[in-house]
C-alpha cells in the first residue's frame, strides 16, 4: 500500500502534476495556482519526507518517480503535464524517460540533470547537519545562497518565506531527501519528443544558466528562459514571470 501523501488539487481541465524540490513543499507553486487553475487541474503533492508527507525510509529519485506514477494511477490519470522545481525537475525527467507516453509536456523550473560531482559531498554533509543540528542553520544558509541580491535587499518577505519553508521541514525527512539528491543520476532523455520549457534565474547558483542551456539542448525545440535578478527560488522571486511562462507554454502544449 503506497504511503499516503499530502495532496492539494485545484481547478478543472487537463491535469498538471507539480513536483517541488529539496526543502520545498507543494506551496512552492502557490503563486502560480490562481492563474493555472483557471485552465487546468493542478495536482500538487508533498513528496515523501517533505512538508506534510511522512518519510518512507526509501528515499531516491527512482522511488520518488515511481511514487508519482503510482499517484497518477490512483487518480486515474493516463497522461499529465509535469511541472517541477529543482530536485522535482530531476523526478520529472525520470518519469518522462520511464513512461514517455504518460507525459504531455515538461516544464522545468530551476532545473538540473543531476548535481555536479563537486556538490554531492556538500549535500551529504547537509544531511548530516540536519540530523545533528536541525534546520535553522540550513535555512539561513539556503536563504543566503539560494536567493538573489534583490530578494535579500528589497523583498525580505520572500526571504522570510523561504526560511520558514525550510525550518518547517522534518529534519530526518529533509536528510533523506538530501541523500536522494546526492545519489541522483541524469535521466536518459534521448527518446523524448514532448514539449519542454526550462526556466532559471540569472543568479541561480544551483541551476546556473549555462548548465540549464546545456540541459535544454537535450530536448527537441525547447523553450529556454533566463529571468533577471532571480535566484533559485524562482516561483517566489519572479512569480508573475513564471506564471505567464507556464500558462502560455501549457496552453500551447495541449
Amino acid at each position: 500500500m503506497p504511503t499516503k501523501l499530502a495532496i492539494e488539487v485545484h481547478g478543472d481541465g487537463d491535469p498538471v502534476l507539480m513536483i517541488h524540490g529539496l526543502g520545498g513543499t507543494s506551496n512552492v507553486f502557490s503563486p502560480q495556482i490562481p492563474s493555472l487553475s483557471r485552465f487546468f487541474q493542478c495536482i500538487r503533492p508533498d513528496l515523501p519526507g517533505s512538508g506534510r508527507s511522512p518519510a518512507t525510509g526509501e528515499a531516491s529519485i527512482a522511488a520518488y518517480a515511481d511514487r508519482m506514477l503510482k499517484l497518477m494511477d490512483e487518480r486515474g490519470l493516463d497522461r499529465v503535464h509535469l511541472v517541477g522545481h529543482s530536485l522535482g525537475t530531476i523526478v520529472c525527467q525520470h518519469m518522462a524517460a520511464q513512461s514517455p507516453s504518460r507525459v504531455r509536456s515538461l516544464a522545468l523550473i530551476g532545473p538540473l540533470a543531476a548535481p555536479p560531482e563537486a556538490a554531492r559531498t556538500a549535500i551529504r554533509d547537509r544531511a548530516a547537519k540536519a540530523r545533528a543540528e536541525g534546520m535553522v542553520g540550513i535555512a539561513d544558509a539556503i536563504v543566503q545562497g539560494g536567493t538573489s541580491a534583490e530578494t535579500k535587499a528589497a523583498r525580505p518577505e520572500v526571504a522570510a518565506l523561504v526560511r520558514e519553508m525550510l525550518m518547517r521541514q522534518d529534519s530526518e525527512g529533509y536528510a533523506q531527501t538530501c541523500e536522494a539528491l546526492a545519489e541522483a543520476q541524469p535521466a536518459d532523455l534521448s527518446q523524448l519528443a514532448c514539449p519542454a520549457l526550462l526556466i532559471t534565474g540569472d543568479e541561480d547558483m544551483t541551476a546556473p544558466p549555462r548548465a540549464v542551456r546545456l540541459l535544454a539542448s537535450k530536448f527537441q525545440n525547447p523553450d529556454f528562459r533566463v529571468l533577471t535578478r532571480c535566484g533559485h527560488w524562482t516561483t517566489f522571486e519572479r512569480p508573475q514571470e513564471v506564471t505567464e511562462a507556464l500558462v502560455n507554454f501549457l496552453l500551447k502544449a495541449e
